[in-house]
């Protein structure tokens, strides 16, 4: 007898209807000023229906067909780093008080149960690297809340864009850890497979019928081509790009980069932060904040008398050297997953993969 394991489309509604039930909010890919985002939602019809999507280096463009579709894109500007680690946050008060002395307030968390529809291979593999950062190394007690608030509903990617590059580095395009269910989208529906306990209990809870051997081999031939329509990883040696010392191509990409740091805002991996006190008008009170930063950012690499990357040049060095090469030292692995967001949301559109491959032998 098959595994009851598919999803017709019209049953959609369904997944939706028993997560709120449970109580969470769910969060979803949405239109919204002409990207695709995560958004507060609570029925099918708000998903991008038909949307497709074209990416290339510093170009990113929604598309509106006829397909009953709502899964035929890549990917968005937002991973799920913000859900996480978020853009800026209060880590402490402190308040003024009148003998002189300061009293210092803990700033509670305030989560709720959340489920997130439509995860991408590449932002689960790249949410385990901000695991490893904020809760092996040292926990993080901010981020551990709201990490242990997220269920997480993968989508497999079936629709790559000409930017993504996630079967390179084994993180796509399918869904392959750190799910609680994922979905693959075919032409009638959806295959759904749990990789936990709440994920089983979620498929327990849907009207799931039977797949079948055609059902099987549309979602291989689906996973199949979207493996073969994405870019390849250049081929080096993350200890010799660490040793790399002087090349033209830094010169050349340093006439190009703009320092701005959208590569590392829209990278789902990236967890540079900078700290610094706001305190109000009257002076009677402070937050301590956390806020990302950049390693492009001319304060990041600032000590005592002197910014240890003073250029654009040594900058993008940094990056790149310590994303394709130390991050193996650091967590056994790269720390780039593939999806490509780097190359569209570049303003002058530099493509890593490029200047990997201009540096040549000397990376090999």
């Amino acid at each position: 007898m098959e595994p009851a394991d598919f999803l017709p489309r019209h049953r959609l509604q369904s997944l939706f209807d028993h997560l709120l039930q449970q109580g969470f909010e769910i969060l979803a890919p949405q239109v919204r000023d002409g990207a695709i985002l995560y958004r507060p939602t609570q029925h099918v019809d708000q998903l991008p229906h038909g949307i497709t999507q074209q990416q290339t280096p510093g170009q990113y463009r929604l598309q509106q067909g006829n397909s009953p579709r709502c899964f035929s894109w890549a990917n968005g500007p937002q991973a799920l780093k913000p859900l996480t680690f978020t853009p800026r946050e209060t880590l402490w008060r402190s308040e003024l008080q009148p003998d002189g002395s300061l009293r210092f307030h803990e700033t509670p968390v305030v989560t709720r149960a959340t489920a997130v529809i439509g995860v991408r291979g590449c932002d689960l593999a790249a949410l385990a690297l901000q695991d490893r950062h904020f809760l092996e190394r040292i926990e993080d007690p901010f981020y551990r809340q709201r990490r242990d608030s997220l269920l997480l509903i993968a989508v497999d990617c079936s629709h790559p864009a000409d930017t993504c590059f996630c079967a390179s580095t084994g993180d796509g395009p399918e869904a392959q850890a750190g799910f609680d269910l994922a979905l693959t989208e075919l032409a009638e529906g959806y295959q759904v497979r749990a990789n936990s306990a709440r994920g089983e209990g979620i498929m327990r809870a849907l009207p799931l019928v039977a797949s079948d051997a055609a059902l099987r081999q549309e979602a291989t031939d689906q996973a199949q081509r979207a493996r073969q329509q994405q870019r390849a990883l250049p081929d080096f040696d993350p200890a010799a790009l660490i040793q790399q010392g002087e090349h033209p191509a830094w010169d050349k990409v340093a006439d190009a980069c703009l320092s701005c740091g959208n590569c590392t805002s829209v990278c789902p991996s990236c967890f540079c932060h900078s700290e610094a006190e706001a305190p109000t008008l009257d002076g009677q009170q402070s937050e301590h904040q956390r806020q990302w930063d950049s390693c492009f950012s001319e304060g990041h690499s600032y000590i005592h008398g002197l910014h240890v990357r003073p250029d654009t040049r040594s900058r993008y060095k940094q990056w790149l050297t310590h994303k394709f090469g130390s991050w193996v030292e650091q967590y056994g692995r790269s720390g780039c997953t593939g999806c490509g967001r780097c190359i569209s949301w570049c303003p002058v559109g530099i493509d890593p993969l490029q200047v990997l491959s201009e540096l040549g032998e000397e990376v090999k």
